[in-house]
């Protein structure tokens, strides 16, 4: 029989993303055996991270400072704003080093089933920001979902009123994809958006 405060962390674990009750008893039963390298450590990274993070007042980043440290760099382009569904989203793309511009982070997409709508994501702040005179041009940058295309075409009509250029990222066959492996959305997509070469 487990113990209760060992059933509580396992409980607690299994709540995170891609963790349920066996990779969650793996993980603590590694955490129990590790407490000193491994346990106590992450412990005290936790409490000051739950601490010293907050969300960033302009892009809804999350970060140690105030504004966040890429909303803070004046050498990033004024002109460039890429909306993205999350954090993580944000953090992939500048993990590649590719995006010199600013982020906004909805927070997630339009969903009617989940009975998310507009006002439940940072749409009404992304529209303010979106009709700042420096603001150029418009990256929509969300997941080829069917939610996340819903939240593109209704993020597109609300921008149109903002004078600004609205892109999207491309889609389509990825480096080192072999056509015969790929989904016919994929397929459909890369052949309606084709390329001069």
């Amino acid at each position: 029989m487990i113990g209760t405060e060992i059933e509580h962390l396992i409980k607690l674990l299994s709540r995170l993303p891609g963790l349920g009750p066996r990779s969650s008893r793996r993980a603590v039963l590694h955490l129990l055996k590790n407490r000193e390298s491994l346990m106590q450590p992450l412990a005290q990274a936790l409490g000051k991270a739950a601490e010293i993070i907050e969300e960033c007042p302009q892009c809804h980043n999350m970060d140690t400072v105030s504004p966040c440290s890429i909303c803070a760099n004046p050498r990033r382009d004024a002109s460039l704003l890429c909306i993205v569904e999350d954090i993580s989203d944000l953090w992939a793309i500048e993990k590649t080093g590719s995006f010199r511009g600013y982020y906004h982070v909805l927070g997630g997409t339009l969903s009617a089933l989940d009975g998310i709508g507009p006002e439940d994501l940072s749409i009404p702040h992304l529209l303010q920001r979106a009709r700042d005179p420096g603001v150029k041009e418009v990256i929509v940058a969300l997941n080829a979902t069917i939610d996340g295309q819903t939240t593109a075409h209704y993020l597109s009509d609300c921008l149109k009123f903002c004078g600004v250029a609205i892109t999207q990222l491309a889609h389509g066959v990825p480096i080192g994809g072999q056509i015969d492996y790929m989904d016919d959305g994929t397929l459909f997509t890369a052949i309606k958006f084709r390329t001069a070469v």
